[in-house]
């Protein structure tokens, strides 16, 4: 269990980053042999990302969106770090995804996605209240959210609607 920080804190990130949104829903829990190996592979992908700091993976967290649906939500460096995993035919994304197109393809026994997001730097903001390590604030750390970092907009840098 992770330990509390208490007071408000913000996430030391400074620059661009991107947010990856990726997970299966399972639509028909009868046929495990099809939706257990999605569950499964998804662990050595992100071992191995988390072995290799020049991936640009920068971390996840595993969230449960219902009994059926399993988030993870990723940072990573820049789009083409994430798209050069992806894409590499030596790594453990490739094998997986190939076997799921040709175990599930479009039969309907699962559901996978993924919403990726590029944030310009200076284009987030995070605040973490009495809260255990989370989000990017657990892949960056964290500092205390005073001075410049005590309002959202300032954590922001001056972004605005118009900008």
């Amino acid at each position: 269990m992770s330990k509390i920080t208490p007071g408000r804190m913000t996430a030391a990130h400074e620059g661009p980053l991107v947010v990856f949104v990726i997970g299966m829903r399972i639509n028909h829990f009868h046929k495990p042999g099809k939706w257990l190996p999605v569950v499964n592979a998804m662990g050595p992908m992100i071992a191995e990302l988390s072995r290799n700091p020049e991936s640009g993976f920068l971390g996840t967290e595993y969230m449960l969106r219902s009994l059926r649906t399993i988030v993870l939500l990723q940072y990573w460096r820049d789009f083409d770090a994430l798209e050069a995993y992806a894409r590499a035919r030596d790594q453990k994304h490739w094998p997986a995804w190939t076997a799921f197109n040709k175990a599930v393809g479009n039969d309907g026994t699962v559901g996978i996605y993924h919403e990726t997001y590029v944030v310009p730097a200076h284009g987030s903001e995070t605040i973490y209240a009495n809260m255990v390590p989370f989000g990017l604030g657990k892949v960056s750390g964290t500092v205390p959210a005073t001075g410049s970092r005590n309002e959202a907009r300032s954590r922001m840098k001056g972004i605005s609607a118009g900008d």
